[in-house]
C-alpha cells in the first residue's frame, strides 16, 4: 500500500475520535442514573447501562467512544457509542473544547436515530442521557456490526470486484432511498461509516452531521463549516458560490456524489479525485471535487459502472442523478451479481463473496 494511499485515509479519518478522557469521566456510568429511550423494536428491553459490559474499545470520534458491550440480562453483544457534549447554549457560549460536541449536535444524532428504523441502517436500541455541571453524555445502544467497515475491508483487501460493489451501491442507495424519505441527509457517506454486520449486509452509521429537512434552513446547513469529511464532500459544499449550493441545494444531491466516490474507490482501490502520487491536501482536494474534469475508471471497467459514476459525480447537482434514478440503473441491477452472487450473499455474506468466493 502506497504511502499517498496511508496518508489519504489517515486524513478521511482525521475527524475520527480523539482518544477517551480519564476512565472516572466515562468508564463507570453513575451520578446521576440516566434515564433510558428504549425504542419499540429493541429486541432486549435496556433499562440501565449498569446492565451493560465493556468488552473492548470498537472506535473513537469527534467528542465519544464506541464500545462493544455485553448485556447481561440477555447476553446480546451491542455497541455502546457514548458522546459527551457541551451542555452551555452555543448562541452565548464558546465552541466545546475538543472533546466535546454541542448539546445540540447530540441531540440532532439522538433525534435521528430514534426515528429512523430500516434494514439498511445500523439500529439504535436504546438512548441515554445524562446532565452535570455544564456538559453531560448521551449513550446510543447500537445494533453490533461484527464485519467492522468498508474502509478496513478496503484497507486490508484494497479493490473490490463489480459485482460485489454493484451490492454495496444496492445497500447504500436504498438506505439513502429510507433516509431521504425521512426528510434526512445524512451528509457524510464513506467507507468507515459503511459497517458491515456477521451475515456480510452493509448498513449505513453516524449521523453526526446529518440534518432534518424543515428542521432550520437546510442550504446553510449543507455548508455549516466543514462538517463531515471533506474527501466525500460534493462540489456544492466545497465551493457553494460557484456551484449554487448556499440556498438552494437540497442536501439530498450531495449524498448521491459520496456515493460516487466510494463506488470508485472501492475499484481503483485508493481515493480517487486526486491523482496517486499527488498530496491529499486541502488545495488538492477542492481541485480534484470542483474542478478536475477527468476521472481515474480503469480501461478494464463495464460500461455499466462507468455511467453509474458518471451520474453520481455530476457536478452541478441539478443534472446529477437521484436516489431512485440510480436504483434502476443496469449497474445496480447487474445480472451476474443477482443470479451467481445471491445464494453466496445469502449464505454467507457480502464479505464471505467477495475475499473468498
Amino acid at each position: 500500500m502506497t504511502l499517498v494511499r496511508k496518508r489519504r485515509h489517515q486524513q478521511a479519518l482525521r475527524l475520527s475520535l480523539p482518544p477517551p478522557p480519564p476512565p472516572s469521566s466515562t468508564d463507570d456510568f453513575h451520578s446521576p442514573p440516566p434515564q433510558p429511550v428504549t425504542l419499540p423494536t429493541s429486541p432486549d428491553i435496556i433499562k440501565n447501562l449498569s446492565d451493560l459490559n465493556k468488552l473492548a474499545v470498537l472506535g473513537h470520534g469527534n467528542g465519544g467512544t464506541v464500545y462493544k458491550v455485553h448485556h447481561q440480562r440477555s447476553s446480546s453483544i451491542y455497541a455502546l457509542k457514548v458522546l459527551r457534549f457541551n451542555n452551555q447554549n452555543n448562541n452565548n457560549a464558546a465552541a466545546p473544547p475538543p472533546m466535546m460536541i454541542s448539546h445540540q449536535a447530540a441531540a440532532r444524532e439522538a433525534e435521528i436515530l430514534k426515528r429512523v428504523d430500516s434494514q439498511f441502517i445500523v439500529k439504535c436500541h436504546a438512548v441515554f442521557h445524562t446532565i452535570s455541571g455544564g456538559g453531560g453524555e448521551l449513550c446510543f445502544v447500537m445494533e453490533h456490526m461484527e464485519g467492522g467497515s468498508l474502509y478496513e475491508a478496503l484497507r486490508a483487501h484494497e479493490k473490490l470486484s463489480e459485482d460485489v460493489i454493484s451490492r454495496v451501491a444496492q445497500c447504500v442507495l436504498k438506505g439513502l432511498q429510507y433516509l431521504h424519505g425521512m426528510k434526512i441527509v445524512h451528509r457524510d457517506i464513506k467507507p468507515s461509516n459503511l459497517l458491515i454486520n456477521a451475515k456480510g449486509e452493509i448498513k449505513i452509521a453516524d449521523f453526526g452531521v446529518s440534518r432534518i429537512v424543515g428542521s432550520g434552513n437546510v442550504g446553510n446547513a449543507c455548508c455549516e463549516g466543514c462538517m463531515g469529511t471533506c474527501a466525500y464532500m460534493s462540489p456544492e459544499r466545497v465551493d457553494p458560490e460557484r456551484w449554487d449550493g448556499d440556498d438552494n441545494a437540497d442536501g439530498f444531491a450531495g449524498d448521491v456524489w459520496s456515493v460516487g466516490v466510494v463506488v470508485l474507490e472501492c475499484l481503483v482501490g485508493h481515493y480517487p479525485l486526486i491523482g496517486m502520487g499527488e498530496k491529499p491536501d486541502w488545495a488538492a482536494l477542492i481541485w480534484g471535487i470542483c474542478f478536475g474534469e477527468r476521472l481515474e475508471i480503469p480501461e478494464s471497467a463495464s460500461p455499466e459502472f462507468r455511467s453509474f459514476v458518471w451520474r453520481c459525480l455530476e457536478k452541478d447537482w441539478r443534472k446529477r442523478g437521484s436516489v431512485e434514478e440510480l436504483l434502476q440503473h443496469p449497474f445496480v441491477n447487474k445480472r451476474s451479481f443477482t443470479t451467481s452472487c445471491a445464494s453466496a450473499t445469502s449464505n454467507h455474506g457480502l464479505l464471505d463473496f467477495a475475499f473468498h468466493a
